[in-house]
């Protein structure tokens, strides 16, 4: 009986070879971005992000959502009747095996986007290093764009930025932005279903966290309870995840320029606002005269939005936003991001070569 308990764990075991070949696939991409460019992201990674998507997307709910919270459940339970069924060997054997298709399957259905060609490459972008003159004149440009928008843009009572609709009608509407750029950069085209709201939004602001996409479901969720002055660049950005641009500071600067481009005013807003936190950020890390000096020429309205964003993520500042912050910064790093959460910053050099071209 031991023999053959055995044979079925070593049988099982054979399967963890998906690791070696997952990072040996990894080790190729990586120095291959051409060929993964392509082969993965125009070739693999098109039809089948896009029929994950449509397939999910038929579904009211994020079904993400539901897999994140039923999946941690189960192994709990697992945990627990293995340790009182003394199954140890077993338990442990079958947690490798499934880590191993998890890993590999990530990699298949997405991950290898990671290792694609640059999206400054793809837009004609030449990012170089930038002259703190260069980042002051790009702050000046956005600001100004952004004093003008405000003056257009829909409020409530209290002054607050309030787009028209429900946030399901908000994140349905996010994909006009897509559209308007899609002649200009033909690789952001194709056809996804529209962001989910997350169900748990309040409990996910203690995360920090605006969005999530999910390679395994295709889905782009979307946390609706943030304030309204970001809600369309944070679907925006999760919606370039959807395109297989998976570095955070390009789905950044796209999410900026679909916002941008959007016909709607407000979804206008929400982009700028985006791209001149991260500018203004930047400026702040170089010369803090010179951040204080610029910040003086906000409008009031501006002033207001940024300061009840400030507020807002503020209040739920805490052990669980830290916990979630280092994990994304491991997972970003693992994942051809050296720079870690730093790369969030990066789309500033986007912005500071778009602004010189």
């Amino acid at each position: 009986m031991w023999n053959k308990r055995n044979k079925k764990i070593l049988k099982r075991l054979k399967l963890t070879i998906l690791i070696p070949l997952g990072m040996l696939l990894v080790y190729f991409s990586s120095r291959n971005p051409e060929l993964v460019e392509r082969l993965y992201s125009n070739g693999i990674y098109k039809p089948l992000g896009s029929f994950l998507s449509k397939a999910f997307g038929i579904l009211p709910f994020s079904a993400a959502e539901f897999i994140v919270i039923l999946v941690p459940a189960a192994l709990i339970i697992y945990t627990v009747r293995a340790l009182i069924n003394m199954q140890l060997l077993k338990y442990l054997t079958n947690i490798l095996v499934i880590v191993s298709i998890v890993f590999f399957s990530f990699i298949g259905v997405w991950g290898l986007n990671y290792y694609r060609m640059p999206f400054a490459s793809i837009a004609g972008l030449e990012v170089r290093p930038a002259s703190v003159y260069e980042l002051e004149s790009l702050c000046l440009d956005l600001i100004e764009r952004a004093n003008t928008l405000r003056l257009s843009v829909s409020v409530d009572s209290e002054g607050n930025v309030d787009i028209p609709g429900s946030p399901r009608d908000i994140l349905k509407n996010c994909y006009k932005g897509y559209e308007s750029i899609a002649g200009m950069y033909p690789k952001l085209k194709g056809s996804y279903s529209h962001p989910k709201p997350v169900l748990l939004s309040r409990l996910m602001n203690y995360t920090g966290l605006c969005g999530v996409y999910f390679p395994f479901t295709g889905e782009a969720n979307v946390n609706i309870a943030i304030p309204e002055s970001t809600l369309p660049s944070a679907a925006s950005h999760e919606m370039a995840h959807q395109r297989g641009f998976s570095r955070e500071d390009e789905a950044n600067y796209i999410s900026y320029l679909a916002c941008s481009a959007h016909p709607d005013v407000n979804y206008k807003y929400s982009g700028i606002l985006l791209a001149l936190t991260n500018s203004m950020n930047a400026l702040h890390d170089t010369d803090q005269a010179l951040f204080k000096k610029l910040s003086e020429r906000y409008s009031n309205e501006v002033r207001h939005d940024l300061a009840s964003i400030n507020e807002f993520w503020a209040g739920y500042e805490g052990p669980v936003e830290r916990a979630t912050d280092r994990i994304n910064d491991k997972y970003l790093k693992a994942n051809n991001q050296k720079d870690g959460v730093k790369s969030y910053g990066r789309m500033v050099d986007l912005l500071i070569a778009e602004h010189r071209k």
